[in-house]
């Protein structure tokens, strides 16, 4: 793999200033934000006044504590614009969710957010390795979804070039990679599997691509499946984290020189880690759930807003801002079977640590009498699709399983290609526990 490791010079200051200028940044851009969304979001205002606390209460960033959280279902409740701080003039663009467990949570931008939307992501890409002049192939999806126009408008804010090609076609997707001969890819981990797997149906050695850097998010992923795909490709892979509610992909991302967790935006973006049951603040190094406020967007600020994505932030390396650990899972994904806590991306590295399998799997939930069961569905690898290697591989994965996650589960192994494949964030989980 190349170095990729950019120019100090070509960095923003901030990125590599004190941390005492980095807070000091925070506090300010964090007391006009309090009073931009207590002025004009009826919803903060009656929260605020509830819990006691006024803008003014802010007088340094732990401060932050004493103020109330924000939920999902707060977006839900003031569908569609309750939340917007702003004229509806000033608003430019308009994502939303899908709404598959209810109303669509949607959210606005303001010209102001796009313009920071971009530059956090070009900062995220040229962490990765990625500079002016490179080519980007976008395989995030186009429309509502926050993944692939904010992409898109980061790749041109890097002075890079796009190809938007967005989710599917996957065929294409490799002719495209072939032809047009992009640096880096922009994609959920679990499709770009997908693409590799178009490669070699193409008969077209991964390895021989022009791409140097993958950066993948949008879904929790393991550093098992990092280097599965950095030996197939010969390139780099590093994550980049995001959630809509907060601006979108670019809220955090890994340097490629270190890839030893993903610095945060703090200038953009002020996080906290909080015990999930509790909501107590934790020390910096203990693990519980990601909260962010945002710092500079007008459009919808989000104050103290419960990601569900648990995590822990530890000190900056290669740059000044704080690191969250790669997203472990969320903790409203996190399965509970007969009082062990299992998470997909557990059941992930084991797939990915089991001789003759394809990197694809699905978990079904189903009850078993009064007790709930899990099943995992995984298929054989191509040149281990005989009833002895699979026989083999469904011992290993089951015992895994077993000793390294503490639960006990049955394994199907599939014929290659069995397990369904995803346009774009792999849909790990099938429940069926309230079905006869």
């Amino acid at each position: 793999m190349k170095d990729l490791t950019p120019n100090k010079s070509d960095l923003d200051p901030i990125e590599i200033a004190s941390r005492d200028e980095i807070m000091a940044l925070q506090l300010t851009r964090m007391k006009t934000t309090l009073k931009h969304a207590y002025d004009n979001v009826p919803m903060y205002k009656d929260r605020f006044d509830a819990a006691g606390v006024h803008p003014d209460d802010l007088t340094c960033l732990s401060d932050l504590a004493k103020f109330p959280f924000t939920y999902k279902d707060d977006l839900r409740a003031n569908y569609p614009f309750g939340l917007s701080a702003v004229p509806r003039e000033e608003l430019v663009r308009i994502h939303a969710s899908s709404g598959t467990t209810g109303k669509p949570t949607v959210v606005v931008y303001t010209q102001n957010d796009i313009d920071v939307w971009a530059e956090v992501v070009a900062r995220s890409l040229r962490a990765s390795g990625l500079k002016r002049g490179d080519t980007v192939h976008n395989a995030y999806g186009y429309g509502l979804f926050t993944g692939g126009l904010g992409a898109h408008y980061g790749i041109e804010r890097l002075g890079a070039t796009v190809v938007p090609m967005g989710g599917g076609q996957t065929e294409k997707q490799v002719g495209l990679i072939t032809d047009f001969k992009p640096q880096g890819i922009m994609v959920t981990p679990s499709y770009m599997l997908n693409i590799l797997e178009g490669f070699h149906k193409a008969g077209i050695d991964p390895r021989t691509s022009s791409l140097d850097v993958g950066v993948f998010g949008a879904e929790p992923w393991t550093n098992a499946m990092r280097l599965e795909v950095e030996e197939a490709f010969d390139m780099h892979a590093v994550d980049i984290y995001g959630l809509s509610e907060i601006i979108g992909p670019g809220v955090a991302n890994e340097c490629v020189e270190s890839k030893d967790g993903l610095h945060i935006w703090e200038d953009h973006f002020y996080p906290e880690v909080i015990n999930p049951v509790t909501g107590e603040v934790v020390p910096e190094g203990e693990e519980g759930e990601l909260v962010f406020t945002t710092l500079t967007k007008t459009g919808m600020p989000m104050i103290r807003y419960r990601t569900r994505d648990l995590t822990r932030l530890m000190a900056g390396t290669a740059r000044s801002m704080r690191r969250m650990q790669k997203i472990t899972g969320r903790s409203d994904d996190m399965i509970i079977l007969r009082g062990v806590n299992v998470f997909p991306t557990q059941i992930e590295e084991q797939v990915m640590a089991t001789g003759g399998l394809a990197p694809y799997f699905q978990i079904e939930l189903y009850k078993s009498g009064r007790m709930d069961a899990m099943r995992v569905f995984v298929e054989a690898a191509a040149d281990a699709a005989d009833n002895l290697s699979r026989t083999a591989a469904q011992r290993m994965l089951t015992k895994h399983i077993k000793d390294m996650v503490g639960v006990s589960t049955e394994v199907i192994v599939g014929d290659p290609g069995s397990v369904a494949r995803s346009q774009g964030k792999a849909v790990r989980v099938i429940d069926n526990r309230d079905k006869g």
